[in-house]
């Protein structure tokens, strides 16, 4: 699949308009590098959101179901894809089906619910990470894989045999038994996590190993946890640790460590075997 246009949508929070318009400009001066198309909706605020629910809802479907966009580029994280999954996920047609999807964090819940109906998803950087310390290296990377399918782009531990799938461990702690919820037996799982408490992440690996679908993954495998909230009194584990132990209390394989997590050297995930456009 050649990709030649990418439409960005906020489901979440707001994307801002300079760091539009720089990624824009970076994608145009790739050589035969892909046109953005930014939905005017990313601009739009409503407290948290990037409007209200249905102005979110619509416009991720305009980019979905249009026939002449090739992928869809979730624009940045926030919280608010859980509110319009369900709605957005009922009204997708065969051109939709046919898109490429990319994004992380929040956009989690939007990658399982696409995955569960067939769809080709990745977890990796989003237009905001702009914002990053050496963030354009994130965005570029990104870019470059939609445009030529760079497989320097991905993380390093993919195969062609295994499937794998990422998430951040909350968004995926709270999708499970849901509708958006996919089937990843046999599949690498891939986790990372930004600004929690340690003793959280244990009580999300408590939820995540506990779910027997999940008990028939291939394995887990760590990303990166980030600005981990101090706990007082200090918690008696690392973030590695509490992932091995509940690993191993579950029967679940603990594979080693991820090049992935909420920062600007995060690699790309396709899910399943899924690894180019």
């Amino acid at each position: 699949m050649v990709i030649k246009r990418i439409g960005i949508v906020a489901p979440a929070a707001r994307l801002d308009p300079a760091v539009a318009e720089r990624v824009r400009l970076m994608a145009a001066a790739m050589a035969d590098g892909p046109e953005l198309v930014i939905h005017p909706q990313c601009y739009l605020s409503e407290g948290h959101f990037a409007g209200p629910d249905a102005a979110r809802a619509e416009a991720f479907l305009d980019v979905a179901n249009d026939p002449d966009i090739d992928a869809l580029w979730v624009a940045r994280g926030g919280y608010g894809s859980c509110r319009i999954a369900e709605a957005v996920l009922g009204r997708l047609n065969d051109a939709a089906r046919e898109k490429v999807y990319l994004g992380y964090s929040d956009a989690g819940f939007l990658l399982a619910g696409l995955y569960a109906k067939g769809c080709r998803v990745a977890h990796g950087p989003m237009p905001m990470d702009l914002n990053r310390q050496g963030g354009e290296g994130a965005v570029a990377r990104a870019l470059s894989w939609f445009a030529a399918g760079d497989s320097g782009a991905l993380e390093a531990s993919l195969d062609a045999e295994t499937p794998t799938c990422a998430f951040n461990m909350v968004i995926l702690s709270h999708l499970l038994g849901t509708s958006l919820e996919p089937d990843l037996r046999g599949h690498v799982l891939m986790l990372e996590e930004v600004s929690e408490h340690l003793y959280r992440i244990d009580r999300t690996m408590f939820h995540l190993t506990a779910h027997p679908a999940l008990r028939q993954v291939a394995g887990i495998k760590l990303g990166r946890v980030n600005d981990i909230i101090p706990n007082d009194p200090v918690f008696a584990e690392t973030e590695e640790e509490i992932v091995m132990r509940w690993c191993r209390q579950s029967g679940i394989a603990y594979l080693g460590r991820a090049d992935i997590g909420h920062d600007a050297d995060n690699k790309i995930v396709p899910f399943g075997l899924f690894r180019r456009p």
